[in-house]
């Protein structure tokens, strides 16, 4: 069973900020790879397609791990731990659409996704921070 994600959590998902999304290959070894995210209720939402590493992964093994970071302030983030209970088939591309308008502003582009799917992910752990630092550009 999952766990209800705090107000600070569910902010942090609910603004346009990239995660990183860790799932198990075949061999054990683990595959890590940038993604949007959302949410729906306390489950997080990735979108893939079914015959992505991300897919093909859950599906064989359904334990993920997972970060989000504030775009803004790298220094705030969530490190959750869980697993997919539901790869939802998503054919009209509806939360393609709705992720990719809090992201960039306008629908999927690519409509000619073959096995659209959602990952839902249920939290089992979860872990926020915020450190006290300010984020400053390297100098060139």
């Amino acid at each position: 069973m999952g766990i209800p994600l705090s107000d600070e959590i569910r902010r942090l998902i609910d603004k346009p900020n990239f995660g990183h999304l860790a799932t198990i290959m075949s061999d054990g070894s683990p595959h890590s790879a940038p993604v949007w995210v959302a949410r729906e209720g306390h489950l997080v939402l990735i979108c893939t397609e079914a015959s992505s590493l991300k897919g093909k992964n859950t599906e064989r093994d359904p334990r993920v791990a997972f970060s989000v970071l504030d775009f803004h302030d790298p220094y705030t983030e969530v490190q959750m731990r869980g697993r997919v209970i539901e790869r939802r088939p998503d054919p009209q591309l509806k939360y393609y659409d709705m992720i990719s308008q809090e992201y960039i502003g306008k629908p999927w582009p690519y409509r000619d996704e073959k096995s659209p799917i959602v990952l839902m992910i249920e939290i089992a752990k979860a872990k926020y921070s915020k450190q006290p630092f300010e984020h400053t550009p390297p100098l060139r």
